[in-house]
């Protein structure tokens, strides 16, 4: 009977520090396969491989596509590439991105699920906003463990406790356990799989295609959710809103993905970007005014304070929305 025998983790903020004290807690005969996300920087190289192998027993690298799996062996997803599993191989692409981010955990561990099941262990440590939620969910679905670092441990909890609100965990631990923990889950035998209906099965496996870079319209991700008057942040694509128990998920007709949380965080910005620009546009209304009446007021003094009045008012107006700009950014925060 097959074990658990494949483990999916997605970090983000402060991973480097948790995915550093587990892997040096894993044995050199650890049999099972591990697939590492960490947000990252996708302009600069990661040194994350070198750093975790020089921690641990187990030999850790950026794999190749199309590389096959090997047991005891941990693999940790490029920058800017989408880390996935399917047919025994790994698979290296550049999708479109998902929560904004690209790797993507929900990417990876939806992939893991669909492939392996109730073999797959997920857990979610440290990070920001809610990325590897839907993924992990997607494990529980498919009969795979669930796992998270204790939020209280962890040096940013929002990841961990997004997984509380919508996902029921198998473990919450703190990382001084967790390694002992993977330890003792990998031994066990993997139960038989739960079968989901067919709909269901398309749309899981359109999506690990989409982030391995096939065509999301050409596949009719539009007919796989609900249609939204909401736009795409990434290329103002249509949206379709996809449900998974409590968890609502948008995907637009090139690809993109967002929870609703990344995606109220990705308006906000494009609010905030838009609103800069006003102010930028008032302020050379301003300098236009300004630089106008000077020249007028050599020769024709009353259509020269004209035009200073209106670069006045073009001020407070200006000053207006700067300020409400601060005040808007207080309330997100």
């Amino acid at each position: 009977m097959a074990k658990r025998d494949i483990i999916v983790i997605g970090a983000s903020a402060g991973g480097v520090y948790a995915l550093k004290e587990l892997v040096a807690g894993l044995p050199a005969d650890f049999g099972a396969s591990i697939f590492i996300v960490q947000h990252v920087s996708p302009h600069a190289p990661s040194l994350l491989p070198k750093i975790l192998e020089h921690v641990g027993y187990l030999p850790v690298h950026h794999p190749e596509d199309g590389e096959l799996v090997q047991p005891g062996h941990i693999y940790v997803a490029p920058p800017d590439h989408h880390l996935l599993i399917e047919y025994d191989q790994v698979i290296v692409k550049k999708g479109p991105k998902e929560n904004r981010f690209r790797p993507s955990i929900d990417a990876l561990f939806r992939s893991a699920a669909y492939r392996y099941g109730s073999r797959v262990i997920g857990v979610v440590l440290t990070g920001l906003l809610d990325d590897g939620t839907s993924g992990l969910w997607t494990v529980k679905r498919l009969g795979g463990l669930g796992i998270i670092q204790s939020p209280e441990d962890a040096l940013y909890a929002s990841m961990p406790r997004s997984v509380l609100e919508y996902v029921e965990v198998d473990h919450i631990v703190p990382m001084s356990e967790m390694a002992e923990l993977l330890v003792e889950l990998t031994q066990q035998p993997a139960p038989e799989q739960p079968v989901i209906e067919e709909e269901e099965a398309s749309r899981l496996e359109a999506e690990i295609n989409i982030a391995a870079q096939d065509n999301a319209f050409n596949m009719g991700i539009l007919d796989m959710g609900a249609l939204t008057p909401l736009t795409c942040p990434e290329c103002n694509g249509s949206l379709v809103s996809i449900k998974e128990g409590k968890i609502i998920r948008y995907r637009c007709h090139t690809g993109h993905a967002f929870t609703a949380s990344s995606l109220l965080a990705e308006v906000s910005k494009t609010v905030e970007e838009n609103l800069w620009k006003s102010v930028k546009s008032l302020e050379e209304t301003i300098i236009l005014l300004e630089q106008s009446g000077k020249v007028l007021s050599e020769g024709n003094n009353e259509t020269a304070q004209e035009y200073f009045a209106k670069a006045k008012e073009t001020r407070k107006r200006s000053d207006f929305l700067r300020n409400f700009i601060f005040e808007q950014q207080k309330f997100d925060s």
